[in-house]
Formats: structure tokens, C-alpha cells, sequence
């Protein structure tokens, strides 16, 4: 979980600041938001990408321990 709020946090951090930089210089209206979440997505594949697959492998973890649990949970249940 920590993993995934660090790497939602740096986006948003890095959306902030892309929509504060073209504030700034001049760009207004629906073009901030919408050149903001462009160009914030280009940098943030690239910038995150380590932390992308950190996020990526304790989320492919925990879904795999819910799958274990899951199973176990079926086969006690049919050894009942």
C-alpha cells in the first residue's frame, strides 16, 4: 500500500507542478489542464518508471496472497 501512495503521490506532484509551470507562462483555460495531464503522463512514464515497478510488484504480491487464501478457503470447503 505504501508503495502504491508514494507512486500516486508523485504523479500528482508532478501534474501540480506541469499545471503551475504553464500557469505561469501564459496558458489558460481548458489548455492548462488539459496540456498539464499530457505532458505530466510523458514525464511521469519516464521519471517513475522504477517506482511504477516497485508498485507493480507489491500489487501482483498481494493479489497473489489473496488468491493462496482464496484457494485454501475452497479446498477446506470441499474437504467439508
Amino acid at each position: 500500500m505504501r508503495a502504491t501512495f508514494a507512486y500516486t503521490a508523485a504523479r500528482i506532484l508532478i501534474f501540480a507542478a506541469m499545471f503551475g509551470l504553464l500557469w505561469l507562462i501564459g496558458v489558460r483555460g481548458f489548455a492548462v489542464f488539459g496540456l498539464a495531464l499530457i505532458i505530466s503522463g510523458i514525464l511521469s512514464f519516464v521519471v517513475l518508471s522504477r517506482q511504477r515497478d516497485v508498485m507493480s510488484g507489491a500489487l501482483t504480491s498481494r493479489l497473489g496472497n489473496f488468491r493462496q487464501r482464496l484457494d485454501e478457503g475452497t479446498r477446506a470447503e470441499d474437504d467439508d
